[in-house]
């Protein structure tokens, strides 16, 4: 199943932060992610780049607008022309499945963007 197309699960803060293998897997399959570690916590991130400050409006409102539904929320960026997004999951201050969900999520409505500004 595409990571895109799967939903958040409810994490507490016991919920385990993915392994090393579950990287391996996962990391592929959002290759343009960037992983990084800032004050001990790992997170993906990414720049997403726009023709202007409303395409990247629109964007951004629509991960918010998954993000509220899926009850899992990023850091968004926005400037004009460019939208930086870190997904990270806040409970247990690293990096869970979501976080590589919400990321696909994110990849695919930027494809879609992109297609519509072509168009």
């Amino acid at each position: 199943m595409a990571l895109s197309t799967e939903r958040c699960v409810a994490c507490r803060r016991d919920s385990p932060k993915v392994t090393e293998e579950e990287k391996a897997e996962l990391r592929p399959q959002v290759p343009e992610w960037v992983m990084t570690n800032a004050d001990g916590i790992e997170k993906v991130e990414r720049k997403f780049k726009f023709r202007n400050f409303a395409q990247a409006l629109d964007f951004t409102v629509r991960i918010g607008n998954e993000a509220e539904a899926e009850g899992h929320h990023p850091r968004l960026m926005v400037e004009w022309g460019s939208v930086g997004v870190e997904w990270w999951t806040h409970k247990i201050k690293g990096l869970h499945r979501n976080d590589f969900v919400m990321a696909a999520k994110t990849d695919q409505f930027y494809a879609e963007s992109q297609a519509a500004s072509e168009a």
